[in-house]
């Protein structure tokens, strides 16, 4: 009886079929791991020798100065000033900026509000994906969101309470710049992780903004803003400046870019939506129950 050998001196075509996809797996493994990943477990995290920065350029400054003009420039004889609306708007943020700071100014209160950014960065990240955060500067800006046009909407159906829309425009130079590593779990725990640093930068925010005031007959009053309004839409000017690999590394990438812009517009237009609890009418457990049953009753309609 002949016997079948799978092996032999003379390589047959199959052998070097085999031998061939095996050899470029294993290229491409020792590719990844010794370029791109890091393997080094001992450190949460790795800084990398370049820190994206973000820098407005003339061009982007005219572009964000053509638009501004543009919105302000629309004249309605139903709208109303919002001036002192913004001059209470500017103070808020300039207290919460000045609290988070623990009102320490310079680089005192720079290294303070840096600690607490990157504090809630790490309790809210997903510690299976993603290895320690590791906040390298934060700037919080120093302007605040300018409102205009006000309207009063009366009527818009039978049964309903009036409502007042805003247009808002946000210009600002709001940034973080962090570095972590994407952790890979497969085919065993810490496997691979690939370091990544990130500068995110935000220069205008564009939007309607609509007011509710509370309805008196409501067993819960509260406060409705609601970002963007409802049939519109909003524009995001976001930059970012990325930098992954160990070794081998990759500068920008586009795809990197356009999946933080997905995610920042998601959570606006999932989360656009605040009520602010009137004292002593509604408390905040009873509220979240009514907005639980409002997400419901939406999608039983859906349905």
């Amino acid at each position: 009886m002949a016997t079948a050998y799978i092996f032999t001196l003379q390589p047959t075509f199959t052998q070097g079929l085999i031998l061939g996809q095996a050899s470029i797996f294993l290229l491409l493994f020792l590719v990844l791991k010794y370029l791109f990943f890091d393997t080094d477990s001992s450190r949460p995290y790795r800084k990398a020798s370049y820190q994206p920065k973000v820098e407005p350029g003339t061009d982007d400054n005219n572009i964000v100065l053509d638009r501004v003009e543009l919105d302000t420039s629309l004249k309605d004889g139903a709208a109303e000033s919002s001036e002192w609306l913004n001059v209470l708007l500017h103070q808020v943020l300039d207290a919460y900026r000045v609290k988070l700071r623990n009102g320490l100014p310079g680089l005192d209160g720079d290294e303070v509000a840096r600690q607490r950014v990157e504090e809630f960065a790490n309790r809210i990240r997903p510690a299976g994906f993603l290895d320690y955060i590791k906040v390298h500067s934060v700037d919080m800006g120093s302007s605040a969101p300018r409102l205009s046009r006000a309207r009063v909407r009366r009527h818009l159906a039978a049964g309903t309470d009036p409502e007042i829309e805003y247009d808002m425009n946000y210009i600002d130079s709001v940034s973080i710049s962090i570095s972590t590593s994407v952790l890979f779990n497969y085919p065993f725990a810490s496997f691979a992780r690939l370091p990544v640093s990130l500068t995110i930068s935000l220069s205008l925010f564009s939007s309607s903004v609509r007011l509710t005031p509370p309805n008196p007959h409501s067993p819960h009053p509260t406060i409705t803003l609601t970002l963007p309004a409802p049939h519109s839409d909003f524009t995001l000017d976001i930059k970012t400046t990325s930098l992954m690999g160990s070794r081998a590394k990759l500068e920008d990438v586009p795809k990197l870019h356009e999946l933080i812009v997905h995610q920042i517009r998601r959570v606006i237009l999932e989360k656009g939506t605040w009520k602010v609890v009137l004292p002593g009418l509604a408390s905040v457990s009873e509220v979240k129950e009514d907005v639980k049953m409002e997400r419901q009753r939406g999608k039983e309609t859906e349905l």
